[in-house]
């Protein structure tokens, strides 16, 4: 049996060059109260066919990687999923664990099956506070080595976002901001570091990623502002994470302990925030996915 699972129309999308857009599973298993994660999967799928292309719903079950999840399959993806990351795609697989897949580890499993797009809500990268802890993301690295297009709302709010710039700059991936000059604090859409380009659509997105792939690099980071600002968020950041760090919790645990507090702590408007900056990221890859596949 194959490690890789691929969905019959996965598959076929993939192979007639159509356009197809990679989601993750963590953010159903670890991003929101069970079972409401499902159903925000279920949404960034609807998202995604009503932009006209295919989702391809990555996550680990019954010892293989699967790519294009059922729904039934989808709701296997509980709290007590393994979040599952580049390096722990192999192990799960093998010790037939269910794995919720990270940004990298969707991005991992989308290049062996040659999916370049991906939706998600933010990009993982360097720690605040690094080198003590030394903690940087997998996601940077998969994406240093692979060729897709990324929508995302920036980085991750808890992370340091201008090292993560940086840090972006440094591996040579391409930060294109969408009608914005500025990389977005995900749930704020200003103040962060500038981007590298700005592109005014999903045309224009794409055809940046065509070029940049014919000139044989990586990865391309297109960092969508949120519809609605969230700018008072950070004082609630900083108290989370201070939290988190009182209570021990370190590691791939800091990230759903964060988010929960903030979503307690701001009377939900960091969870509506989220839904709705997933909503729109994956139907603006869906759009970049579809005028991609219309390039000459």
């Amino acid at each position: 049996m194959s490690v890789i699972h691929v969905s019959e129309e996965v598959r076929d999308a993939v192979a007639s060059g159509g356009p197809v857009v990679a989601l993750e599973t963590t953010l159903v298993a670890h991003g929101f109260p069970y079972p409401q994660g499902v159903e925000v999967g279920l949404a960034s799928e609807r998202r995604v066919r009503r932009a006209g292309a295919i989702p391809a719903t990555i996550g680990v079950l019954d010892g293989q990687i699967r790519v294009g999840l059922t729904e039934a399959e989808l709701g296997r993806f509980t709290p007590e999923a393994r979040k599952c990351g580049p390096r722990d795609l192999a192990a799960a697989a093998v010790q037939e664990i269910v794995g919720g897949t990270t940004v990298g580890g969707t991005v991992a499993a989308a290049r062996a099956v040659g999916i370049r797009f991906m939706g998600t809500g933010g990009l993982g990268g360097v720690h605040r506070g690094w080198p003590l802890p030394p903690d940087v993301s997998a996601d940077l690295g998969e994406l240093a080595r692979s060729e897709v297009l990324v929508v995302s709302s920036g980085v991750k709010s808890l992370l340091d976002v201008p090292s993560t710039a940086e840090l972006l700059e440094t591996l040579g991936i391409p930060v294109l901001g969408y009608r914005t000059d500025e990389l977005p604090l995900f749930y704020a859409a200003r103040g962060g570091p500038p981007v590298s380009a700005r592109v005014e659509s999903a045309e224009e997105a794409a055809q940046v990623a065509r070029a940049h792939w014919t000139l044989d690099r990586a990865a391309l980071v297109l960092a969508r502002p949120p519809v609605e600002s969230l700018d008072d968020v950070e004082p609630l950041i900083e108290r989370a994470l201070a939290d988190a760090k009182a209570q021990g919790v370190s590691g791939q645990a800091v990230t759903p302990f964060v988010l929960s507090f903030l979503h307690r702590e701001s009377g939900g408007r960091t969870e509506r925030a989220n839904l709705d900056l997933i909503a729109d990221n994956v139907a603006l890859a869906a759009e970049v996915a579809v005028a991609y596949s219309r390039l000459a």
